[in-house]
């Protein structure tokens, strides 16, 4: 796997991990986990900032990256990149959100969002990046899809 991507996801045993661990356990909550929520009422480039909030946390986690850093306007580090990536990906293609939509959201240029979308693309060619990306895609339809479509 390209050296780039973050230290915690070098194989499909660390994807499998990090789920297991992001999976709550019988017992261990006391509450049900419920999915990711967002104000109805609010205005839509408001519910586009909370859904793209939502995947900026998921893959925080899920990645082991701070949330500081995907959320950031300016240049990072290669593994951060690939991560916000990773996330524009999601949103566009698990969300149909537009291109317009995921650039407002992460504060990037529709052109930036389109580059991000083609190179996971291409990257997923590679089984264990696809695993890895199916993974995560079904994480967040898990947290923000109702009836097939995204709770906006």
């Amino acid at each position: 796997m390209s050296s780039s991507f973050p230290r915690l996801m070098r194989s499909a045993t660390g994807a499998q991990a990090m789920i297991d661990a992001l999976r709550p356990r019988r017992g261990r909550f006391k509450v049900p986990l419920a999915p990711v929520m967002f104000d109805e009422e609010a205005p839509m480039d408001e519910r586009l900032f909370q859904v793209c909030d939502g995947v900026v946390d998921i893959l925080s986690a899920f990645f082991n990256v701070s949330g500081r850093e995907l959320r950031s306007h300016s240049r990072c580090e290669r593994p951060v990149a690939r991560v916000r990536q990773i996330g524009m990906y999601v949103a566009h293609v698990t969300l149909a959100l537009t291109m317009s939509e995921v650039g407002r959201a992460f504060g990037r240029d529709r052109s930036t969002v389109n580059h991000a979308c083609h190179l996971i693309e291409d990257m997923r060619e590679e089984l264990e990046f696809d695993r890895i990306m199916q993974t995560i895609e079904n994480i967040v339809k898990t947290a923000f899809m109702r009836n097939g479509t995204v709770r906006r």
